[in-house]
């Protein structure tokens, strides 16, 4: 995620990267906390991750950072915004929100790795059908319930990013 970066224009490029990041954190607790009490991804929280997250990402290429990496983040949002895109239009349960926080948390994966990518991606899905199965065996949810999905996509995220390299080598996949 952090590639090596030299001199001055390798702290520039470690800065935007780490800046990007931490809007996410912040992003990611208040998006999960609106969208777990109202069921709603506003989008002004959601769609200025786009260019934050592409902007300083570009930065960083321009300080030194791989471009291979920036051309993942940007595979890794489109993919991941078209395969949510690809649920909700088959009645999948996703929001629009969903859709377009996709995209965002795509970018972040990606640019984390591919590794990063499918972890995080299935982390969330894991998580959120774990909590699924807990409301409905503690019954306090039926199978027809809304469940916000918004705070597991980001979980999943985050344990992509922080730990999704290591647990595929660790896997050996």
């Amino acid at each position: 995620m952090l590639a090596p970066f030299i001199g001055v224009w390798g702290t520039v490029g470690l800065v935007a990267v780490a800046l990007a990041y931490l809007w996410f954190a912040l992003a990611s607790v208040v998006l999960g906390v609106i969208d777990a009490r109202t069921h709603r991804l506003p989008n002004a929280w959601v769609l200025p991750g786009y260019p934050v997250f592409l902007v300083l990402l570009l930065v960083a290429c321009l300080a030194g950072a791989p471009w291979s990496s920036l051309l993942r983040a940007v595979i890794g949002g489109a993919a991941l915004f078209l395969f949510y895109l690809l649920l909700r239009a088959a009645g999948g349960g996703m929001g629009g929100g969903d859709v377009k926080l996709a995209g965002v948390i795509g970018i972040a994966l990606g640019w984390a790795g591919w590794s990063a990518l499918a972890v995080g991606v299935f982390a969330g899905f894991a998580l959120g059908g774990v909590y699924g199965a807990l409301l409905i065996a503690t019954r306090r949810a039926g199978r027809r319930t809304a469940v916000a999905f918004g705070p597991w996509m980001l979980l999943g995220a985050w344990v992509g990013i922080l730990v999704g390299g290591a647990l595929v080598e660790r896997l050996g996949l």
